[in-house]
């Protein structure tokens, strides 16, 4: 088997730099409507404001049209599981938090907040944002540890008349879906005739696995910690459980091990190294997703001794899952479409969009669009639109 040369990592920028880049923080608000004389601050404040104030209080629909409400994406988190850094607390996830809103500004042209919480319960989580809704459209979660992050989802969808998501598994999991599209085209193979490995079970693992199977993939194993997931382990509850229900078809027991013999695909979702000799038992022409970071499971060029594709969450790397093909879009277009949820549909044309856009320059080196590919967002915004509509 003849593999690719890795193309040639993009420089790190240096230490000095990156910390110059935050100097101040990331975000600054702008105006969208002139404030250079009298006139113009009679207007956007007192007393013109009072007219819009007294229209909105007769009809709060009106909101939608006269304030920023219905365009602004929360981004929340209480600073649990940040990165790979873990949890770094509320203060230290704030960069993190600022990147987010810049990505939507960016990449969806959507205005976004970042609001870190100082607390980790569940229940005040859920009453913050209730009582904060009327200042935002959209909530994208960020960086919350699982499993609290399955039922602060679960539970917000249900609070709130508007569009939620946790970014670190549903992002997640339409990139890589994308990327495993653009993979398997590349190779001439069926998505659904592969053997999916997943290390990891959290937020992340949890979300692509669900996504792979809605995708039609048949044969998905989940790891976590302590081995394989299969029904009937001991000490398996909660999300875990539901999933060793419906994952691991050929009932595989054990380690990473067992679980890579003859696998197609490595999908790498936590911190866990995985040795090079590992990889020389999975099926020939393997594809290697090592989505850790700042640090994958295994070195791309490591992977790229045995597997034919290789990618990364690592921006110095080709192949980079990176969640900004997918969220800017998706959030754009729930909002276009006026939508109160975003579905399993909606992420499902998230996904196929990408790899649509993918698709006309697919290569073992590219099988995702890059995340400044200017049709990126727009695809992804109108199939999100149409799937919200028709869903």
């Amino acid at each position: 088997m003849t593999l690719p040369a890795l193309s040639r990592p993009t420089a790190v920028p240096p230490r000095d730099e990156i910390f110059a880049a935050h100097l101040g923080g990331k975000l600054s608000t702008g105006l969208s409507t002139p404030l250079s004389d009298e006139r113009d601050l009679a207007i956007a404040y007192t007393p013109g404001v009072a007219e819009v104030s007294r229209a909105i209080a007769a009809d709060p629909r009106l909101a939608e049209r006269y304030t920023w409400t219905n365009r602004l994406v929360a981004v929340v988190s209480d600073g649990t599981a940040v990165l790979g850094l873990g949890d770094i607390g509320p203060r230290a996830s704030l960069p993190v938090m600022e990147g987010k809103s810049a990505l939507f500004k960016a990449f969806g042209g959507l205005d976004s907040i970042p609001l870190v919480l100082d607390t980790t319960d569940v229940d005040e989580i859920v009453e913050t944002l209730v009582r904060l809704r009327p200042s935002f459209g959209a909530v994208n979660l960020e960086d919350v540890s699982a499993p609290r992050c399955f039922e602060l989802e679960r539970r917000l969808i249900e609070a709130l008349d508007c569009p939620v998501m946790h970014d670190d598994q549903h992002g997640t999991a339409i990139v890589l879906l994308a990327a495993l599209r653009g993979a398997a085209t590349v190779q001439g193979r069926a998505l659904g005739g592969l053997r999916i490995v997943i290390s990891g079970a959290g937020a992340a693992g949890v979300a692509c696995a669900r996504m792979l199977l809605a995708a039609g993939c048949t044969d998905v194993t989940v790891l976590d910690s302590r081995g394989i997931l299969v029904r009937g382990r001991a000490g398996v509850t909660g999300e875990k459980a539901a999933l060793a229900e419906v994952t691991n078809p050929r009932r595989l027991a054990g380690g990473t091990d067992e679980a890579l013999r003859d696998a197609d695909v490595f999908v790498g979702l936590s911190s866990a190294t995985l040795p090079e000799p590992l990889l020389a038992t999975m099926a020939p022409e393997g594809m290697v997703f090592a989505l850790s970071n700042p640090d994958p499971e295994v070195h791309p060029e490591v992977a790229a001794r045995h597997a034919a594709i290789v990618a990364t969450g690592r921006s110095d790397f080709p192949n980079q899952i990176n969640n900004v093909l997918a969220f800017p879009g998706v959030f754009r277009g729930a909002l276009d479409a006026g939508a109160r949820r975003i579905t399993e549909r909606m992420k499902l044309a998230a996904a196929e969009a990408i790899a649509a856009v993918a698709a006309e320059d697919l290569a073992p080196d590219r099988i995702v669009p890059s995340p400044f590919d200017p049709r990126v967002a727009p695809a992804v915004s109108r199939a999100v639109a149409e799937a919200s509509v028709n869903g």
